[in-house]
């Protein structure tokens, strides 16, 4: 069990939620970082009295400066900032709950330091698995999942040896348009794009679910994280969210995570691991499920997470480039500035555009990403 964490993307929903688990289970909250969510950022600060805090964004930062001017912290910004909060010598576990690319060099910088990671940053693997995954492996780094799927196949695939995986299951509600033909999308509103059926999570996290790109990104993720091809993953509709994965053994046993669909069980597993600790969330009430259903993943109508899924036999630069077209997309949708339908074509322009460089390092990858979100301001954000 870790006993010192920094948060990167402390304000945000994961951000939030880990705060909450490390008061419940009195972990210090050595570090903080945020985008420009000063205020919200400030009442944490003030709660938990970290001895750093980052603001990513120059003018914010200053701005925060000021507001805790009476407090004896130390302020750092941008990326060098996100840097030195992801390195802190008193720190002995990293939560990556920041979105987009920009986690990727705080992620390998804590991994150089031999920093547990507890990952919700979904690109850090989808634009640069293989060598993030080799260099945890290099320094003897801990990367544990927070995503509830792939904590569900860690916890499946604890004790198990090396060889018995036979497939991932990896589970998903299916979104709240599970059902709808892709005709019936055009006219989707931000509104009803982030109500999800069963999980409270952010607007860009909630609009991925809706499209399956959350999935087609977590398949990605899976791949790296277990050592395992495409073709041992497969995506299963499970629209209840009690199963959060399964694994199929070589002998045909599954094995299945359950429990109720609260982030905050697989924040408290990654901080807390290998020891288990009683939570403050609500336990699974079997009387109360009616039943649990399971269909195939509807490729046609949702083709985000048939392009996902291509991009990652890809390889290369492809789930980098259609990872950050993806989220200028999303900006732009809940921004009312892009059609919902639309979201798919400028993920799949950008792959079909830009997708076929080798990630040989760290700049080509960044560089992926940087021409990726080029490629969808120009041609989708007027």
């Amino acid at each position: 069990m870790v006993q010192s964490i920094s948060i990167l993307g402390c304000t945000g929903s994961i951000g939030r939620q880990t705060a909450a688990v490390a008061e419940h289970t009195g972990i210090r909250v050595a570090a903080l970082t945020a985008q420009r969510q000063i205020d919200r950022l400030e009442e944490q600060v003030r709660k938990f009295r970290p001895e750093f805090v980052a603001v990513y964004d120059e003018e914010a930062a200053k701005q925060f400066k000021i507001a805790v001017a009476d407090m004896n912290l130390r302020v750092g910004s941008g990326m060098e900032g996100l840097l030195e909060a992801a390195t802190l010598d008193s720190v002995d576990c990293v939560v990556t709950a920041v979105s987009g690319a920009v986690g990727l060099r705080p992620t390998l910088a804590a991994i150089d330091e031999k920093k547990r990671i507890a990952l919700a940053n979904k690109e850090t693997l989808v634009c640069a698995g293989d060598m993030v995954m080799a260099r945890a492996k290099e320094k003897g780094a801990e990367i544990i999942p927070v995503d509830s799927e792939h904590s569900a196949i860690f916890q499946c695939l604890s004790g198990r040896g090396e060889g018995e995986l036979r497939r991932i299951l990896l589970t998903g509600s299916g979104g709240p348009f599970r059902g709808k033909r892709r005709e019936e999308l055009e006219a989707v509103t931000p509104e009803q794009a982030v109500k999800h059926p069963n999980w409270s999570m952010g607007a860009k996290i909630s609009v991925d679910s809706s499209t399956l790109m959350n999935k087609g990104l977590e398949f990605v993720e899976a791949m790296h994280l277990f050592g395992v091809s495409p073709e041992d993953i497969t995506v299963v509709i499970h629209p209840q969210s009690v199963i959060h994965s399964m694994v199929e053994l070589l002998d045909g046993t599954v094995i299945a995570q359950l429990g109720v669909p609260d982030m905050g069980l697989p924040i408290q597993l990654a901080l807390t691991y290998p020891q288990r600790l009683p939570s403050m969330f609500e336990h699974l009430d079997f009387w109360k499920l009616q039943d649990l259903s399971f269909e195939e993943p509807d490729l046609e109508n949702f083709p985000c997470l048939a392009l996902a899924m291509d991009c990652a036999r890809r390889g290369g630069t492809a789930p980098c480039v259609m990872s950050a077209a993806n989220e200028v997309a999303v900006h732009l949708f809940l921004q009312h500035r892009l059609a919902y339908n639309r979201i798919y074509d400028a993920a799949a322009g950008a792959v079909e555009a830009l997708g076929d460089s080798p990630a040989d390092d760290l700049d080509t990858i960044l560089a992926a990403d940087a021409a990726a979100r080029a490629y969808v301001r120009e041609r989708f954000g007027r």
